[in-house]
């Protein structure tokens, strides 16, 4: 065997991690991948002999990677657009394709991604390489070029924000599907009563339509899905990363994703993908067959 294939070798048992890692820190399927694809030339460059420890190496790549993207992103933006809507893990309906099951690991829902958009890139990067993947803060420290102690604080802040702002779902599928079907039968029927008793009455709709759009509340919340109803769509139930989802079509082409968070038996957060520009980077080819 070559050094290079030994190294490729090397570099795959640690694949599906540095994409999981990637994944939580972008919130992006396409730029995880992308990151990782960076990572793998970025080794192939270096003296890997030189590496005592290749997995720590390749996280502190990846978070250096992520860290770049997440200020260039923010750079782009010419005025806040609200919260992003992350890019979804599509699976069919049936259960997570296992290779999807080690990104998802940890119940990655789209709402925590949503909560993590929130954050200053430093504090998503100290957060995520702390409490998802138990980094020490010395090392993380030299990655957001902050002291281990600064570091700390960094993903202090951002706990505290995760704990107030991302809702904890219900653990059972049976019981999202059962709030997600009540959601649907009510919006066909025109049944406006019927939808604000399934929904929290503080519930979220985030809508991202090229721009993110954010309603709050039942009323307000029954009315868009009564608009919506309207609309000619054929529907198919699939998980949207784990948690119970729809993928909405018309005339045979995806034309919106929505994930919902429900808790207690009710829905507290819908999240829509609707952008068509960002539907068409989204791996649908699962659900085929």
């Amino acid at each position: 065997m070559d050094e290079t294939q030994w190294l490729a070798d090397r570099f795959e048992e640690h694949r599906a991690r540095l994409r999981a890692v990637a994944y939580r820190m972008l919130g992006s399927v396409s730029e995880a991948d992308d990151a990782v694809q960076e990572a793998w030339l970025r080794l192939s460059r270096s003296d890997a002999d030189a590496i005592d420890n290749l997995g720590g190496w390749l996280t502190t790549v990846i978070a250096r990677i992520s860290l770049n993207t997440l200020r260039s992103r923010r750079s782009r933006r010419e005025q806040p657009i609200g919260v992003n809507v992350p890019e979804p893990v599509i699976d069919r309906a049936e259960g997570t394709d296992p290779e999807h099951e080690a990104l998802l690991a940890d119940s990655v829902g789209l709402a925590l991604l949503v909560v993590l958009e929130t954050l200053t890139p430093p504090e998503r990067i100290a957060f995520v390489l702390h409490d998802m993947f138990a980094m020490p803060f010395d090392e993380i420290a030299p990655i957001v070029d902050r002291s281990p102690e600064a570091a700390r604080q960094l993903a202090s802040r951002a706990r505290r924000r995760v704990r107030r702002t991302d809702p904890v779902p219900d653990a059972d599928l049976e019981i999202q599907w059962a709030a997600v079907d009540a959601f649907l039968a009510a919006a066909r029927e025109g049944d406006f009563d019927a939808l604000v008793a399934v929904l929290d009455p503080d519930v979220v709709l985030r809508a991202d339509q090229g721009a993110t759009r954010e309603v709050r509340g039942a009323e307000i919340v029954a009315g868009r899905a009564l608009i919506w109803s309207r609309v000619a769509l054929a529907t198919r139930r699939v998980l949207v990363n784990g948690a119970a989802g729809l993928v909405a079509t018309r005339d045979g082409q995806p034309f919106s994703i929505g994930a919902f968070t429900v808790r207690g038996g009710r829905i507290v957060e819908i999240d829509i993908l609707a952008d068509p520009e960002r539907l068409r980077r989204i791996d649908l080819t699962i659900l085929d067959g």
